[in-house]
C-alpha cells in the first residue's frame, strides 16, 4: 500500500493569475472554453481594416497560425510539468525509500471478527497473541509508489513463505506483498524477504505495546512519541499512524534503502487525524 500520484488537472495559470487559452486533462490537450472567443477578438482586431475577401482569407490564416502556436505551447507545458518519476513508474529497483508497515494484529482480528472472519484471519487470530506484525515493506517514490513491477511475478518458493510466518502470519499476505511490492524492489524474492526481516529488526517496539493486556485509549500523537522514544534516530516526520473509525490499525516507518530511518513528509501527512483511538489488547489479554 501507499500513496498515489495525482495528475494535475484544470487550467494552467500564468504568473499574473490570468487563465491561459488551454487546459490539460488526463493527458488530453484542449483549448480552454473561452479561448475561441478570445481568438475571434484577436482576429477581428487584426483584420478590421481589410476588405471582405481579404478578411475571410485572413481569418483562416490567422486562426491556423495562432491555433498551431497554442497547441505547441500546450505540448511544451505538459512535457515540462510531468512528474519526474513517471519515467521510472513501476520500474523494478527504481525508487527512493521503503515504508515498513507494522499492523496492530489485535485491531485486524477485531475487525475480522466484526466482518465474520476473512481470508488470513484464522492463522493470525488464533491462539498465539500477536502484537505488531509486518504488513509489508513497500518501495516508495518521494511522491507516490510503484506496484506490480513484474507481471506475472516470479514464482515465490513456499520455503520462503514458511520462513516468514513468524513476522507475517498469513501465507496469502506474503504472496500478495511479493507480487505487489516485492517485485518493485529490484531484489530476488529471497533477498527481498531477507530485507523485510532486517527492516523489522531495525525498529524497536515501545515496551508498553509489547504485551498489552487491557484496551488502551491513546492519541495517535502519543503512539508516535512512544516510537520516537524507543527509536531516537526516528524523525517526527518519518512515520505515520494508521487508523479506522475507532481503532489504531498500523504504524508506518520510513527507511532509506540502507534501512536507516529517514523523513518522508508525503507519508507523514497522511497520519491518522483522530483525537483518540483504541488499541485492543493481545488475544488472551
Amino acid at each position: 500500500m501507499g500513496g498515489k500520484v495525482d495528475n494535475q488537472k484544470g487550467p494552467l495559470n500564468n504568473s499574473k493569475g490570468a487563465t491561459l487559452l488551454f487546459s490539460i486533462r488526463k493527458g488530453q490537450h484542449t483549448l480552454h472554453p473561452h479561448s475561441h472567443f478570445v481568438l475571434d477578438l484577436f482576429v477581428k482586431a487584426c483584420l478590421g481594416f481589410a476588405g471582405p475577401l481579404a478578411r475571410a482569407w485572413g481569418v483562416i490564416m490567422v486562426k491556423t497560425v495562432v491555433g498551431a502556436a497554442i497547441a505547441a505551447f500546450v505540448l511544451i507545458a505538459a512535457g515540462s510539468s510531468a512528474p519526474a518519476q513517471e519515467s521510472r513508474q513501476n520500474e523494478a529497483g527504481q525508487f527512493d525509500f521503503y515504508v515498513l508497515s507494522l499492523s496492530w494484529s489485535p485491531s485486524f482480528c477485531a475487525a475480522a471478527a466484526e466482518r465474520g472472519g476473512g481470508r488470513g484471519a484464522s492463522m493470525q487470530c488464533g491462539a498465539r497473541p500477536y502484537s505488531f506484525v509486518v504488513h509489508g515493506l513497500w518501495p516508495q517514490y518521494d511522491k507516490g509508489f510503484p506496484e506490480y513491477c513484474q507481471v506475472p511475478a516470479p514464482r515465490l518458493d513456499r520455503s520462503i513463505v514458511s520462513l516468514m510466518l513468524d513476522l507475517m502470519p498469513a501465507p496469502h499476505l506474503i504472496f500478495n506483498e511479493w507480487d505487489k511490492h516485492g517485485t518493485c524492489s529490484g531484489l530476488s524474492s529471497r533477498a527481498y524477504f531477507e530485507t523485510v526481516r532486517k527492516a523489522r529488526a531495525v525498529v524497536k517496539i515501545p515496551p508498553e505495546y509489547v504485551d498489552l493486556q487491557e484496551p488502551l485509549d491513546v492519541a495517535p500523537a502519543a503512539v508516535e512519541d512512544a516510537f520516537i522514544k524507543a527509536n531516537p534516530a526516528l524523525p517526527p516526520d518519518g512515520m505515520a499512524i494508521g487508523c479506522d473509525k475507532k481503532r489504531l490499525t498500523e504504524v508506518r516507518i520510513c527507511l532509506a534503502k540502507d534501512l536507516q530511518f529517514r523523513d518522508c513528509p508525503d507519508v507523514a501527512r497522511r497520519s491518522c487525524k483522530r483525537d483518540q483511538v483504541v488499541m485492543p489488547p493481545l488475544r488472551g489479554g
